[in-house]
């Protein structure tokens, strides 16, 4: 039987799985992958998921933004601007820590993967 620490550890790897796929030069928000995963009222605990994903080896975590595009994970980087510097060498805009044509490049699982 899971514990509550082993169900948020298996959350925690869903999420990790479904960055993996998040293409190059695409981005997606928490709220997006907590729906794909069926935890549509779980975008914070994917957000935690995030904050500790520089524990895992190849999850691309600056590709994901909150729902208006905005940097809010930038603080959970090395540096304040590692984010936004890891997005446009991936081609993507940002200005005044937004992506700028958020809508065009939104990549939601929900769409792009079955379950």
């Amino acid at each position: 039987m899971l514990s509550i620490n082993d169900k948020h550890i298996d959350f925690f790897q869903s999420v990790y799985d479904v960055v993996r796929l998040i293409p190059e030069g695409r981005v997606t928000s928490y709220g997006a992958i907590a729906r794909y995963l069926g935890a549509p009222r779980s975008s914070r605990m994917v957000g935690w998921a995030m904050n500790a994903a520089h524990t895992q080896s190849g999850v691309p975590a600056q590709r994901v933004v909150n729902r208006n595009g905005l940097l809010t994970g930038k603080a959970h980087f090395s540096t304040p601007t590692q984010m936004e510097e890891l997005l446009e060498a991936e081609g993507i805009q940002v200005k005044d820590d937004r992506i700028v044509n958020f809508k065009e490049i939104f990549w939601d699982p929900s769409i792009e993967l079955e379950l």
